[in-house]
């Protein structure tokens, strides 16, 4: 069924991954979803395949670090469409040198900086037209880490994750008086292209152990279809066969 048929989705990170896999998923429910990302070929990409499939979409390419931007895509889609009725925040990253011993301050700033401010740029974007409708979703991609810290993932994701968390909690507090409500979203080990910039990378035996993006996509679809007076506050949610339990998962050679 296409429950989402007549609303607007807007997913930061479209461009491959989670974010791919949910634009997907909420297309395939009737949603008119825009792509957002830095790399405008995958966002092609995932446009083409949403239309071969019948759904509807466009591209809108973002750094989510840029605020003016991001605060001018909001405004187009309000002018063009009436507003955002659904608004992920998928976008993130991480360093390969990521341990308290290796990260740089820059690169500390940067993940800091896409995975915190770029998800707090978009929702401050998307709120006011929110408000007005006395309706909307939001989707904010934390991570296992954001809740059980991990040396794997390393001080500036498992920070900035955390912090996703709180945000998402402190926008229910607020906003949930005006129909808006807030899902963190905190995965475990997806197989996804992420998994690349590891100083170790997984193993294609663990990837296909490993959460798919296709199952977050089906739980965004599941989220954003929940009636209006349903906040589904937290997901955490991880690979059966979960590294972090059977101590498997290892940080530069050293099994954890």
């Amino acid at each position: 069924m296409k429950n989402l048929t007549g609303k607007v989705a807007w997913v930061t990170g479209a461009g491959g991954g989670i974010g791919e896999a949910s634009a997907v998923a909420l297309a395939t429910s009737g949603a008119h979803v825009v792509l957002s990302g830095r790399r405008v070929e995958e966002l092609e990409r995932v446009l083409a395949q949403i239309k071969v499939a019948g759904g509807d979409a466009e591209i809108a390419p973002l750094d989510v670090v840029d605020a003016e931007a991001t605060q001018a895509i909001a405004d187009d889609l309000t002018k063009r469409w009436g507003g955002v009725d659904i608004f992920m925040a998928n976008a993130g990253m991480n360093v390969p040198n990521r341990a308290v011993s290796a990260v740089t301050a820059a690169d500390f700033a940067r993940v800091v900086d896409v995975n915190l401010n770029g998800v707090m740029n978009g929702v401050l974007a998307v709120l006011p037209q929110m408000r007005l409708k006395k309706a909307g979703t939001l989707i904010l991609t934390s991570s296992w880490a954001g809740r059980h810290p991990s040396r794997l993932t390393g001080p500036a994701y498992s920070a900035s994750k955390h912090a996703v968390v709180a945000l998402s909690h402190s926008i229910n507090q607020d906003e949930g008086v005006n129909g808006i409500r807030c899902t963190a979203l905190m995965p475990g080990e997806v197989a996804t292209p992420i998994m690349q910039s590891r100083p170790k990378p997984p193993s294609p035996e663990d990837l296909g152990k490993m959460l798919q993006a296709g199952d977050l996509g089906a739980m965004v679809r599941y989220i954003a279809e929940a009636p209006p007076h349903v906040c589904i506050n937290e997901v955490l949610i991880s690979p059966t066969w979960n590294r972090s339990f059977t101590g498997v998962a290892e940080l530069g050679g050293i099994k954890l």
